[in-house]
């Protein structure tokens, strides 16, 4: 059991499980990348949210293989076989994945947790170091998103939709230019544990922060709101 990076697009990242009977494919924005990677069949394709740059190839795939698509209630997202929805466990062959309820960045967000993998696929919610931009939900709904995120077990590894690490961590760096765990930051993916020391979505009471935005006696929520602006401002 393995989970295998496919680059797509200009920044997405395509994620293939691959079982003993087949692989799992998470959020196709493009079908040819997948099938240039694929070492077996698809048993099963898994969506996050609706944004084409995460289903485009759901489509081809499933003609392709004749497989499910399991996605979020959300008429946007066309000929699912089944909605996954938090508290029904999603069981595909020998694995199983708990489905969280994360809205903020579209309105039926979902993550997938597999304790077997130590993973959480977390689409355009939870990034390295960095979080989604808020499109059809509030501040409130994507801060209480991560931190439902964040309770998961510590060295659980997040896996996000997009490759912005870079830029997250320069933003991160500006607000937190002593921050040491952040100067000595590997490759992604990193676990929740590491994103808490790092991440600044997730750092919205941490006096370092707090002294950063002038915001000591703010709400988390609200420093989080202002954190999230700076960062659809930073360059």
């Amino acid at each position: 059991m393995s989970i295998k990076v496919v680059p797509a697009l200009s920044d997405n990242f395509i994620y293939l499980i691959e079982l003993k009977n087949g692989t799992i494919c998470i959020d196709p924005g493009d079908a040819k990348p997948v099938l240039e990677a694929l070492q077996t069949d698809l048993i099963a394709i898994l969506n996050t949210h609706h944004h084409a740059d995460h289903t485009d190839g759901n489509q081809e795939l499933k003609n392709r293989f004749n497989c499910p698509l399991i996605a979020p209630d959300d008429e946007r997202i066309q000929d699912v076989d089944q909605f996954a929805k938090e508290g029904i466990p999603v069981i595909i062959d020998e694995l199983i994945f708990d489905v969280l309820f994360v809205p903020g960045h579209t309105k039926s967000h979902i993550a997938y947790y597999s304790e077997k993998l130590k993973a959480v696929f977390t689409g355009d919610s939870l990034f390295t170091c960095g979080c989604g931009r808020i499109f059809e939900g509030t501040p409130e709904e994507m801060f209480n998103s991560l931190q439902k995120i964040a309770k998961l077990p510590a060295d659980t590894l997040v896996y996000g939709g997009h490759d912005y690490t870079k830029k997250n961590i320069e933003f991160a760096l500006s607000l937190e230019p002593e921050n040491k765990e952040l100067k000595r930051c590997g490759d992604a993916p990193w676990s929740i544990d590491q994103e808490k020391k790092r991440n600044p979505f997730l750092r919205t009471s941490d006096p370092s922060i707090l002294n950063a935005l002038d915001m000591e006696k703010s709400k988390t929520v609200e420093v989080f709101a202002v954190l999230r602006q700076l960062k659809n401002d930073f360059l």
